[in-house]
């Protein structure tokens, strides 16, 4: 913990705040953990909108395509029939 107020001197406290939170969430608290978030924060880009999916916007074609799935064919109903 002392690693982590030595740092929010350095960077600032709201970035090592979300570092802590972070490192909480994923169970990890080893000083290297910690440096290691805040170098990913500080490298990565905001994460920006979040868009959630919904009917409107699915890239899934149909479900036409199973409607054949574990039926026999026609053809070999009917040579099994003879």
């Amino acid at each position: 913990m002392a690693r982590a107020v030595e740092l929010a001197t350095i960077l600032g406290s709201s970035k090592v705040d979300q570092a802590l939170g972070l490192a909480a969430a994923a169970g990890r608290f080893a000083d290297d953990d910690l440096l290691s978030i805040l170098e990913h924060i500080a490298a990565s880009t905001p994460a920006g909108e979040i868009v959630r999916t919904d009917e409107s916007h699915s890239v899934q074609s149909g479900t036409i395509a199973w409607q054949a799935l574990g039926q026999q064919s026609m053809a070999s109903r009917e040579s099994t029939a003879d």
